[in-house]
């Protein structure tokens, strides 16, 4: 991976960063994060804003600009929303909303077959995110901040034109999810792409 993608894949996963931010992660001088970020400005990739934070000069936080996006895969995009939309419109939206189950039901059946032997919720949240990484949504795993809970953040969405052109793609991921996690859990969207969001985050819960 070359200094520039490293740079966008930051930004991607962990959003607006200083030069200073990004060369501390990558290992690197600020200078050398400069140069890159203007090179990758020039392509047009990132953007920034000047953010001013109490006393002094704004500091300049960089982030992906939209022509990025492609940068990072959406599963045969083009392609995808023209077959629901030749779904829809040959066969009706309950055809379309079948066929959503139906593959929903296969991913929920591999999901609970690999979590079965995950003893506990935190296991069982780093087990799915590998999944999720595994399939494109660049996912991870963290302890909640905020309660006992884990988070589940997915950072890309493989399928966000298709997810955009059908909701009922991201209800069935929900609900897999759920099913996959067990009755004794709690699974509640916090972020979402498709609505403008960075990233996808859930909060996973014991239910009791």
């Amino acid at each position: 991976m070359s200094a520039g993608d490293r740079i966008l894949f930051l930004l991607k996963t962990r959003g607006p960063a200083t030069a200073a931010d990004l060369a501390a992660r990558l290992s690197v001088s600020p200078q050398a994060v400069r140069e890159q970020l203007a090179a990758l400005a020039r392509e047009g990739l990132v953007g920034h804003a000047d953010i001013a934070a109490g006393r002094g000069r704004p500091k300049r936080h960089w982030h992906l600009a939209e022509a990025a996006v492609g940068r990072f895969p959406d599963t045969h995009a083009e392609l995808t929303v023209e077959l629901i939309t030749a779904i829809r419109e040959e066969l009706g939206e309950a055809a379309l909303d079948r066929l959503v189950k139906r593959r929903t039901q296969r991913t929920t059946a591999g999901y609970r077959a690999a979590l079965a032997a995950c003893p506990g919720l935190q296991d069982k949240v780093a087990a799915l995110a590998a999944l999720r990484s595994a399939e494109g949504y660049m996912a991870e795993a963290q302890p909640d901040p905020d309660g006992p809970g884990m988070l589940l953040i997915e950072n890309h969405c493989p399928i966000c034109a298709a997810a955009t052109a059908c909701q009922g793609f991201c209800r069935a991921e929900l609900e897999s999810f759920r099913s996959a996690l067990g009755p004794g859990v709690r699974v509640e969207r916090l972020e979402h792409i498709p609505a403008g969001a960075r990233r996808c985050a859930y909060r996973i819960t014991e239910a009791g």
